[in-house]
């Protein structure tokens, strides 16, 4: 959008039309004079387009770029074909950012519905959304859903789930009357879920068990083991997923799960300092009415022609308030077409060749690491993450360390709550055999 900038002229016409002399009166209006203060902005002086534009590149260089990127707790550096963004870029999509009205074109509904499609076969799950904003507010809206279907407002939150999920739960629940929250203790030696704390921990009141597979740790939960738990006492199965592992784990559609949601980010989507995200939505269909968002649909005209409908959207502007299921009013089509784009070109063998190299490398650094007298701290399988513990180091420290060397090495725990001295590590498809030698030689330096 261009910026057209408003002449003092025009600013003194609006203010004397308005009936207030200045800006600031303007202002004491709709907010108290104590919360009004005199900001000296650090501004230079007036620069011309082309200084402006020189400014804010050498301001851009500053930026840590190319990382080598070991990081991962739910966020990973995935390879994204070219094609994507070809596609992408294409003004009948990328103009056609947040569609949610009926008037949506037949290429947009066509997307949708082929997004459903891939999402469904990833997940052998039997329905699912259009998509969502991301992982954690995912989550929320299929806890939400499960305390609709069941009429119940207990859930049991794993220790071990993402700490930003987490986060957005309980956001989400925090003026929810009658709703709680009671979180599941995990095995201090294992990194998985304590299945005797969950068995404990359910009572007449819950509605649904959420697990994450694998977990915030990378490690691999025993959900075979979780859904007889959970069946047996007659409740919503709710678990969190993470796409690229679904390439060799068993989907969630095989261990009985009544919910599935997960972060699209890895599935075609570029880190982009934290967004915009994808939340991948899935569920039984016989709780299709209890979903939020919207689904698109096939059917035929009077000519035998086939067209794509908006078959269900559940929002309060198009149903009874009382009846709707969700008020999100986008589900932000250009990441669900990345996340399409990306699974159609890689195909199954491709996904399942991606996540078996992030498999394989991960243990390979994994097993280096303890030749060389580092200790992982969890002694369950894992798929492609891992937590390291420093005997006399901060993580932080050694993170701002890695970074001089162009290497992000991992994330700091203590940014969520735990020991400073712990590092999630994650290792992905992209890392080579001399980025990960090279990653052991600075943890031995630093």
């Amino acid at each position: 959008m261009a910026y057209i900038p408003h002449t003092d002229d025009d600013i003194k016409k609006m203010l004397k039309d308005i009936g207030v002399s200045s800006v600031r009166e303007l202002l004491i209006k709709a907010v108290s004079e104590k919360f009004l203060k005199d900001y000296k902005l650090n501004l230079p002086r007036p620069l011309s387009e082309y200084e402006v534009i020189t400014l804010m590149k050498e301001i851009a260089r500053l930026n840590a770029h190319d990382l080598v990127c070991f990081a991962g707790g739910g966020s990973y550096d995935h390879f994204i074909p070219s094609a994507v963004f070809h596609i992408l870029q294409r003004s009948e999509f990328y103009t056609a950012y947040t569609p949610y009205q009926a008037e949506a074109s037949q290429g947009t509904l066509q997307a949708m519905f082929e997004y459903q499609s891939v999402i469904i076969e990833l997940t052998n799950m039997e329905v699912a959304n259009a998509s969502m904003y991301e992982a954690g507010s995912a989550l929320a809206e299929a806890i939400l859903m499960a305390f609709r279907i069941k009429k119940k407002h207990k859930v049991l939150l794993p220790k071990n789930l993402n700490p930003l999920y987490k986060s957005v739960v309980y956001t989400y629940l925090h003026n929810l009357e009658d709703s709680e929250i009671v979180e599941i203790d995990f095995d201090k030696e294992s990194g998985k879920i304590d299945l005797e704390d969950l068995v404990k921990k359910i009572d007449e009141k819950t509605a649904c068990v959420v697990v994450q597979q694998p977990n915030f740790f990378g490690i691999l939960e025993d959900v075979f083991d979780i859904e007889k738990i959970v069946k047996d006492k007659d409740l919503i199965f709710i678990s969190v997923f993470y796409p690229i592992s679904l390439g060799i784990l068993a989907p969630p559609g095989d261990y009985g799960v009544d919910i599935a949601v997960g972060e699209g980010q890895s599935i075609g989507l570029p880190l982009s300092f934290g967004g915009p995200y994808l939340g991948v939505f899935t569920s039984r269909r016989k709780y299709i009415r209890y979903m939020p968002g919207r689904i698109v649909g096939v059917a035929e005209d009077v000519e035998r022609k086939r067209g794509y409908v908006m078959v269900l959207q559940t929002r309060e502007q198009h149903i009874r308030r009382e009846k709707a299921t969700s008020n999100i009013c986008t589900n932000q089509q250009l990441c669900a077409l990345a996340t399409l784009v990306y699974l159609s070109l890689m195909g199954k063998e491709g996904i399942k060749e991606v996540a078996y190299q992030s498999l394989q490398k991960a243990h390979y650094l994994a097993d280096r690491l303890k030749e060389e007298g580092f200790e992982i701290i969890f002694k369950g399988k894992f798929f492609n993450e891992f937590v390291l513990r420093f005997e006399n180091k901060k993580a932080e420290e050694v993170v701002k360390k890695g970074l001089e060397r162009n290497y992000f090495l991992g994330v700091p725990l203590s940014k969520f709550g735990y020991d400073e001295n712990l590092l999630l590590v994650s290792v992905t498809e992209k890392r080579t055999r001399e980025e990960i030698e090279n990653y052991i030689k600075i943890l031995k330096e630093v």
